[in-house]
């Protein structure tokens, strides 16, 4: 975990990845919403900053009655099956 005394930092995707949070948080559970899920929880991992969001990804998982573990187990067997977001033209997979 970071580091709380240490100042925090704006990350470069904060911004949408704050507008993708509350989709999240207002959506069910599917395929694309784990796998998006997952990968903003990598994204922040030990992040110093974007508490917000950091938080709202916890509220997620909590909303979906998933271990993080359990997410990343489910999310590994989604990207296995195919390509999650294919035929998305908006989305890619962005894990920077």
């Amino acid at each position: 975990m970071a580091d709380p005394s240490a100042k925090d930092q704006q990350h470069p995707q904060e911004q949408s990845d704050r507008q993708l949070t509350q989709q999240l948080l207002a959506s069910d559970p599917s395929d694309f919403h784990l796998a998006e899920l997952a990968r903003l929880r990598v994204r922040y991992q030990g992040f110093p900053g974007a508490r917000d969001i950091q938080t709202n990804l916890d509220k997620a998982l909590q909303r979906w009655n998933m271990t993080e573990e359990e997410l990343f187990t489910r999310t590994r067997e989604i990207h296995n099956s195919g390509q999650i977001y294919k035929g998305r033209s908006n989305q890619r997979e962005d894990w920077s």
